[in-house]
């Protein structure tokens, strides 16, 4: 049950006060309360910090109940709720079949007339229903029960259903989609029985086209990437939609957001030219490789790829708008010579489609970590291995 004496005026100060402090530090100290317990305030720091870095925003107000920490780890951050909530239309009713923490709740909750809430941790549900009292959302039913059984149990009929399986199952992490709790595969009649259009939200590291095999009816696929970090990998499911699906590979920022969409028919009938590295070299942002855009972005921002598995790009003029980092080439040394070069002794050293690992090349070529060039080890479109000694350039050029 929810510990009340944890939303106390003077309990909410302490863990405001001591907020930046080591949790586990906190866990070994005495509490000065006497219903409270260190491995309360503990975990309730622990939960502010993470939530400092997800959703900042559900720290203004003031009592916000944070659960154990395995709850806080798969949820969604602000970036990534906000995105999906722009995924279903104003004035929906969405059922969210896995609520967890609520993060993607509270986010459908913004654009949706009502949101379902399942979530069969009883207590998880309670801090979730009070969480949202104090965010000021009121449009948001509760459902302390498992989301296949509730969904099973209604008489409604939804306009979403949202769904983000579990990827942990016996502690171990798994990443096929017939592995995670629960099997969306087994539940596709139901639901479609119940709503027209499913979003599932599933492992980054699932392969997008067994996932297609595996679901019927996908129009649309979300590579959603924050910071160079694959985050999330959706799918949208419409009722009868028979065609090929969108792949969107999405690169969330606070600012601003890039996407590249395309088909994966379209991909295959694009062709390849590579180049030496020329000018200015791009390393595309995970969303891109992960989505397996290798020739559309190429031919989007008229750039070269340097070989076939180095997924690299190059241009003489800048494309300022590419989506992944972007460097001003300011030398390319084969390996021999790379030797000689003895002014090179600190760089940032970064391996594309290249024989030996990061440690083994810092300790071959006695370079140290750190400095502001980059040096990237790679393979030319000829097989020659070269580094390239390279100058990061801003993001937002």
């Amino acid at each position: 049950m929810l510990n009340r004496e944890i939303l106390s005026p003077e309990v909410q100060r302490y863990l405001i006060d001591h907020q930046h402090e080591r949790a586990s530090r906190i866990a070994l100290q005495k509490s000065p309360f006497r219903n409270v317990t260190s491995s309360d305030l503990a975990q309730q720091i622990d939960g502010r910090q993470r939530v400092l870095k997800k959703i900042p925003e559900w720290l203004t107000p003031p009592g916000i109940y944070f659960p154990p920490k395995l709850n806080l780890e798969q949820c969604s951050s602000a970036l990534t709720g906000k995105y999906k909530s722009d995924l279903v239309s104003p004035g929906c009713h969405i059922i969210d079949l896995t609520g967890g923490f609520g993060v993607d709740s509270f986010y459908f909750a913004s654009k949706a007339s009502f949101v379902t809430h399942c979530e069969i941790n009883t207590e998880l549900s309670e801090i979730v229903q009070h969480n949202f009292k104090m965010l000021g959302v009121h449009n948001v039913k509760f459902l302390a029960q498992e989301g296949i059984t509730a969904l099973q149990d209604s008489n409604e009929r939804f306009d979403y259903i949202y769904i983000d399986p579990s990827r942990r199952v016996e502690n171990k992490k798994v990443v096929r989609l017939q592995d995670c709790i629960p099997n969306v595969i087994d539940h596709q009649e139901l639901f479609f029985n119940k709503s027209k259009t499913i979003i599932t939200k599933l492992a980054p590291l699932l392969d997008i086209s067994l996932a297609l095999v595996s679901l019927e009816h996908v129009c649309s696929v979300y590579v959603l990437s924050v910071g160079n970090d694959c985050k999330e990998l959706l799918l949208v499911q419409k009722q009868g939609f028979m065609d090929e699906p969108t792949i969107h590979a999405v690169l969330l920022g606070q600012r601003d957001s890039k996407v590249l969409s395309f088909k994966s028919s379209q991909e295959k009938e694009l062709s390849l030219v590579y180049s030496n590295p020329l000018s200015y070299l791009y390393d595309p942002d995970v969303a891109i490789t992960k989505s397996g855009a290798f020739k559309t972005v190429a031919q989007a921002f008229n750039v070269f790829k340097l070989a076939p598995h180095t997924h690299l790009y190059t241009s003489e003029a800048l494309q300022p708008n590419f989506p992944g980092r972007k460097y001003k080439v300011l030398n390319m040394f084969s390996l021999k010579d790379l030797k000689k070069a003895s002014t090179i002794n600190k760089a940032n050293v970064v391996t594309k489609n290249f024989p030996l690992k990061v440690d083994e090349i810092r300790k071959k070529y006695k370079i140290q970590d750190g400095g502001f060039e980059f040096l990237y080890f790679c393979t030319l479109v000829s097989g020659e291995h070269v580094a390239l000694f390279c100058q990061r350039l801003p993001d937002d050029i």
